[in-house]
């Protein structure tokens, strides 16, 4: 039996998130093409026969504009502190860049094990995959490398190979069933905000947060009441739409999803709040969920 806590980090939208729901085989994450989709640390609970490893999903790694931004970076770097081995991805389409370099140099003061994950390789050719662990290789004393398509799901199982010879303990931290620490609420929360971001332009997901006000759970069905946060009435009016078809498309997407999860009917109820600079506010930030690092 091997265990241990291994933690994703590397620039915002490189995979993270694919990468864990492709691991555990359910949707642990939610996922975007949009950067810093990611907002707390989620962990992913991988068992086989032999091995539990509990996966860190972290925010992206970026330049901060707001409290909030702060906020998510100490997330990431808590988590290279906090755990057995570091899995650091890279888009293996995008060229090396400021960020990746800020990253290097953050794994540069720790000693745990780092593990570089090229991903996204279904873009490239497969004679470029050499080319870029050339260009990686001599910037950290990576462990091993491992090419892997997290959408694909190609080389997930040499990855959890690679991964469980650096594991250190020999115990079971969750039941084998178990697959998220995450909380009911936290999980339809995202729902929700990964369905604004998937419907709505760039400049608008990253001024909202979704915050879960009531469920009811009764013997057939739920009754979810989501309140969209947003931090300005021109973004209020874009998630609510013409004539509210944006909010109700968001709803029905978010409905679909969360009967598949529940299985049970879901009576959902979403409305727009506005709170104007509620990422820079303490006093929201820890209302909403972010108190753990904002000290």
């Amino acid at each position: 039996m091997r265990s241990g806590f291994v933690s994703l980090i590397g620039r915002p939208n490189v995979g993270k998130s694919t990468l864990l729901n492709s691991i555990i085989g359910k949707k642990v994450a939610i996922t975007s093409n949009k950067p810093q989709t990611t907002r707390n640390i989620i962990e992913g609970i991988y068992n086989d026969d032999d091995t539990q490893i509990v996966f860190v999903d972290t925010p992206g790694i970026h330049k901060p504009k707001y409290k909030l931004g702060k906020y998510l970076n100490k997330q990431a770097y808590y988590s290279i502190d906090d755990v057995d081995v570091i899995v650091f991805l890279i888009d293996a389409s995008e060229s090396l860049g400021k960020g990746d370099l800020y990253v290097i140099d953050k794994l540069k003061e720790t000693n745990k094990p780092v593990i570089l994950v090229i991903n996204k390789i279904d873009k490239i050719k497969k004679e470029d995959i050499l080319v870029k662990i050339e260009q990686y290789k001599d910037l950290y004393p990576f462990k091993e490398i491992v090419p892997l398509s997290a959408l694909k799901k190609d080389n997930i199982k040499t990855l959890l190979n690679v991964l469980t010879k650096y594991l250190p303990d020999n115990i079971k931290y969750f039941d084998d069933d178990t697959y998220t620490n995450k909380r009911l609420e936290f999980i339809i929360a995202e729902i929700v905000r990964e369905k604004i971001f998937n419907l709505t332009e760039e400049e608008v997901p990253h001024s909202i947060t979704c915050v879960v006000e009531q469920i009811k759970h009764e013997k057939n069905n739920y009754t979810i009441n989501v309140a969209i946060i947003v931090d300005r009435d021109s973004l209020k009016k874009i998630v609510i739409g013409k004539q509210g078809s944006k909010i109700k498309e968001i709803g029905i997407q978010s409905r679909i999803e969360l009967e598949e999860l529940l299985g049970k009917k879901v009576y959902l109820d979403l409305f727009v709040k506005t709170i104007k600079n509620w990422r820079d506010k303490e006093k929201y930030l820890q209302e909403f969920g972010f108190e753990d690092f904002l000290k």
